[in-house]
């Protein structure tokens, strides 16, 4: 009787030492999955071309298994970069945000690699009414004379990225804003078609979606095309009043036969 205790004693102990141990073990999981690092954020919002310093700067703990890629965890490693885009308050300072090592701040760091910055002026109307803001990708149109001086509009740039209106390149602002001048990046090939392009004729700039990808190769429009589309005009239908008078029967034309009996030949009109 006694050995039938101590058994079912050691059994419900074994049983409780394996609960303790699935605890533990889950405890342990949870811990290590909570491990953080040291992750290097935004103190106050940061505009683009902003050299960065460190009251613009803090650490935070962040959790080790959603830790962003590139993020940064030394405020040293910062010294001196400048961001290529706008970084918000909290946000991490990711290495794919910053402008190469060595970059000064302003415009010039957040053009991209190959690419220039030409500014054009621009109106009310020819400036999208001041829908074309910094981020934006935009088309432009060139209206001026062809071979035989006559007016044509072509477009002859597509989807070129708006850096900034007039000195404004903030990318967060969603507010129309008339400028007087807009810089857009270009690839040298690009810049060079655009500055012979505002030489020879006025500039439009035609505001595209920012999905569209689209390249369409045009031809080009001019006056006989603007002309020609117009639908004829039709003709007056008769009044409903008047009856209209019948066509008079076609008299059937006449028609000769010639008649031949033996040797004789002769001619009749039918």
């Amino acid at each position: 009787m006694r050995n039938r205790k101590a058994i079912v004693m050691i059994a419900f102990s074994a049983f409780m030492g394996l609960i303790a141990m699935f605890i533990a073990a889950k405890w342990l999981t949870q811990r290590a999955n909570l491990a953080t690092n040291h992750v290097v954020v935004a103190a106050r919002d940061v505009q683009l071309g902003t050299a960065l310093t460190p009251d613009m700067l803090k650490t935070i703990e962040w959790p080790s298994n959603s830790l962003p890629e590139g993020a940064m965890t030394d405020l040293k490693m910062l010294e001196a970069r400048v961001v290529r885009t706008a970084v918000q308050r909290g946000e991490p300072i990711l290495e794919k945000k910053l402008a190469p090592v060595g970059t000064k701040g302003g415009l010039s760091s957040v053009i991209s690699d190959g690419k220039r910055a030409v500014t054009v002026r621009v109106n009310e109307v020819v400036g999208v009414a001041g829908f074309a803001l910094p981020g934006n990708l935009v088309d432009v149109m060139v209206n001026t004379k062809d071979e035989r001086e006559k007016p044509v509009s072509k477009i002859v740039l597509e989807q070129i990225l708006v850096l900034a209106v007039a000195q404004e390149a903030n990318r967060d602002e969603t507010k129309p804003k008339v400028v007087s001048a807009v810089t857009l990046e270009l690839t040298p090939d690009q810049a060079e078609r655009l500055d012979l392009a505002r030489s020879i004729g006025n500039l439009s700039l035609v505001l595209r979606n920012q999905l569209d990808t689209t390249t369409v190769q045009t031809v080009g429009v001019r006056s006989a095309d603007l002309l020609s589309s117009q639908r004829a005009v039709p003709k007056p239908a008769p009044a409903t009043g008047a009856r209209a008078k019948p066509a008079a029967p076609a008299k059937p034309a006449k028609r000769d036969v010639e008649m031949i009996r033996g040797v004789h030949k002769s001619s009749v009109k039918l």
